[in-house]
């Protein structure tokens, strides 16, 4: 630590968020969450994968699938995020990397609130978006279901399909991100 009475972040501290904010710029080149589709004439499953900017899979199967129940189609076009989120992540890890060298724990202190205020709105936004895909079937559609909603991470059956949600490397990285930066606040306080 040096001279402001402990409010100035280590060397090793800085190390540490520096590492964060490189695990946040790697994960953009990851996926962040994908749904996998099982069904006896699909037994090596169908999968739709999400990137933070684009979508990847058999999705023009899965949305020929869906039309069936009524749902919307899976699209980039349908997500909007997919057109910004690449830069906020970006944004994101610029933050990170000032934070790393400014060394100020208040600063810290903000970048870990933006890190959970954004996790929580991406969360938001991924269940509102499932939300709507399972709640808003045609009522034109040949095969009549319940509404459902399919889960951010867990398992749900639909008709003769299972379908598992799960998180992608890109969401595991992020995840150790934010932990990089938790252990300064702990490790400088127990430098003191």
């Amino acid at each position: 630590m040096n001279g402001s009475n402990g409010k100035k972040l280590s060397i090793v501290s800085s190390l540490l968020i520096a590492l964060s904010a490189v695990l946040i710029v790697v994960s953009l080149f990851f996926p962040w969450w994908r749904m996998i589709f099982w069904a006896p004439q699909y037994p090596e499953g169908l999968n739709i994968i999400v990137y933070p900017n684009r979508l990847e899979g058999q999705i023009d199967i899965v949305n020929g699938l869906n039309h069936y129940i009524g749902m919307d189609n899976f699209s980039e076009a349908n997500f909007p995020e997919l057109g910004y989120l690449k830069y906020i992540v970006g944004g994101l890890a610029a933050l990170t990397f000032i934070t790393a060298l400014l060394r100020k724990k208040a600063v810290l202190y903000g970048l870990i609130g933006v890190f959970i205020a954004g996790g929580l709105a991406g969360v938001y936004d991924l269940h509102r978006a499932l939300h709507d895909y399972g709640t808003n079937l045609s009522p034109k559609a040949p095969i009549k279901i319940d509404p459902f909603v399919p889960p951010i991470i867990g398992h749900n059956t639909v008709a003769n399909f299972v379908t598992s949600s799960l998180l992608g490397p890109g969401t595991y990285l992020v995840i150790v991100a934010f932990i990089l930066l938790l252990i300064p606040l702990w490790k400088d306080r127990k430098a003191k």
